[in-house]
């Protein structure tokens, strides 16, 4: 969990050894200069601009849902390689995993000893987490340890190995009885200070301006209308969610080891103890007053959700899109640079995702169409359809080999059964739609690429967006 992390930061900083607005090269000369100052506090605010790792070595052929490891100097090489920053330092939130590896070498390189064994003497230790450890590799045997499993396709379940590379950003193994006292000391501050514990609860503000809903290595929002401190985490198969509620002094925290645990299970809990604190959100109370037409999920067929499919664009975040689409008697969403998800119906416009704690209210105009929703999930983000203008390409023209000299990895598009296919000898085969012209989208790792040509018309290439790694430039190879 980042918040660990960040929170061995500040202590670091409070002896003195570190400024959490240092460049980040004075600790990690071999990342490069990009022209602009990343400093520690932009990793830990994720608004570092550099490449996310998971994103960007899947786009590579990573098969992380098969247990693939990463080295750490492969992060720091994957940011050797990148051209330029996704975006100036301090200018944009993007959720980004390289930055807590970067500082596990950050800790390391000032301390002198390996992160696992810092952590535990000056993290853990001084809070009475007896039963917390960072695992060292995946292949670290951790005794009591619970293992991951998913759903098999065809039935029954499977072994499911965690996130090689995850140290920093996760790979921490510990208790709900051990997480109440890291929940106890935010609300208290006995280790560390309230000063420091202030620090990491104040949002960072963007360099435009806008407030984030983080600090440092945590999320401080709202839950219909109480303040919330809290962060989710995920690996491969395990899932947690943390949520202290330091006006009532009480908090919530929930593991699984399950790949499909549902999502909304912390929110149901917290919904059902604190009930008699909670209060609806503007947003919500204007929804209310909306007509709710009598809804039975069991009474509604796959065409009832028509009118929803489609693609819309977050205001506050261009280029990410939320894609719907049914199949059968289901809707499923996919958003840019995820994995897609089925949705499940609560209200004629509402729908919840299980796997994480999200879900989507759809949004009618005066002439009753629908293009608009809010995604909730971290703070309620509105997204407008958007309509490509009709484009028939020769698909012919896009067949070919492209090579990525930062990833160090080809794909192969060719035509199949009439449709533009991406092939990469460790993924799986990717249709793509045609979108505007020249734009395509995917599915899993690349979610959307943008071809480019010279002066002549000649296709040289695309940029593959993958999330929260963006613009991965390949070159078409004659």
């Amino acid at each position: 969990m980042v918040g660990f992390t960040a929170f061995g930061i500040m202590l670091l900083a409070e002896e003195g050894k570190l400024s959490i607005d240092d460049d980040v090269r004075d600790h990690i000369p071999e990342i490069p200069d990009f022209g602009e100052t990343v400093t520690i506090r932009n990793l830990m605010t994720h608004t570092s601009g550099y490449r996310e790792f998971l994103n960007a070595l899947s786009v590579s052929g990573r098969r992380l849902d098969e247990g693939d490891f990463i080295a750490r100097e492969e992060i720091i090489a994957l940011v050797q390689n990148q051209p330029e920053l996704q975006n100036s330092p301090g200018a944009e939130w993007n959720y980004n995993n390289t930055a807590f590896a970067l500082l596990t070498v950050v800790v390391e390189r000032i301390t002198g000893q390996s992160f696992p064994e810092w952590m535990a003497e000056y993290v853990f230790a001084p809070l009475g987490m007896d039963d917390s450890f960072v695992r060292p590799h995946r292949l670290y045997i951790i005794s009591n340890s619970s293992m991951g499993y998913g759903p098999e396709e065809d039935g029954g379940f499977r072994e499911i190995l965690d996130l090689g590379g995850a140290m920093g950003a996760g790979g921490i193994y510990t208790t709900v009885d051990d997480l109440a006292l890291w929940m106890g000391n935010l609300q208290t501050g006995d280790y560390g200070g309230m000063e420091l514990i202030e620090q990491m609860t104040t949002r960072f503000i963007l360099a435009d301006g806008d407030t984030t809903s983080y600090g440092l290595g945590l999320f401080v929002d709202e839950f219909q209308g109480l303040q919330r401190i809290q962060h989710g985490g995920a690996d491969a198969a395990h899932r947690s969610h943390f949520a202290l509620y330091p006006e009532l002094g009480v908090g919530v925290l929930v593991h699984s080891n399950y790949a499909s645990f549902d999502g909304s299970i912390p929110r149901q809990i917290t919904e059902a103890f604190l009930s008699d604190h909670l209060v609806q959100d503007e947003s919500e109370e204007a929804e209310s007053t909306e007509e709710v037409v009598a809804f039975d999920p069991e009474s509604y067929d796959g065409e009832t959700f028509d009118e929803y499919v489609g693609r819309y664009e977050l205001e506050e975040m261009e280029g990410f899109i939320l894609s719907f689409s049914r199949r059968g008697d289901s809707l499923f969403t996919q958003a840019t640079g995820q994995q897609e998800l089925q949705i499940h119906p609560t209200s004629d416009s509402t729908f919840e995702l299980r796997v994480v704690e999200a879900s989507v209210t759809f949004h009618r105009d005066d002439e009753g169409a629908v293009n608009s929703l809010t995604l909730h999930q971290n703070g309620e983000h509105l997204a407008n359809r958007i309509e490509d203008d009709p484009w028939s390409p020769d698909l012919s023209e896009f067949v070919g080999r492209y090579f990525s000299a930062e990833l160090e990895t080809f794909y192969t598009l060719v035509v199949q059964d009439s449709g533009l296919v991406m092939q990469h000898r460790r993924l799986e085969d990717a249709e793509l739609t045609p979108g505007g012209e020249d734009i395509f989208t995917a599915g899993f790792p690349i979610a959307r690429v943008e071809f480019e040509r010279n002066d002549e018309g000649q296709l040289t290439g695309f940029k593959a967006d993958a999330g929260r790694t963006r613009d991965v430039w390949f070159a078409k190879q004659d």
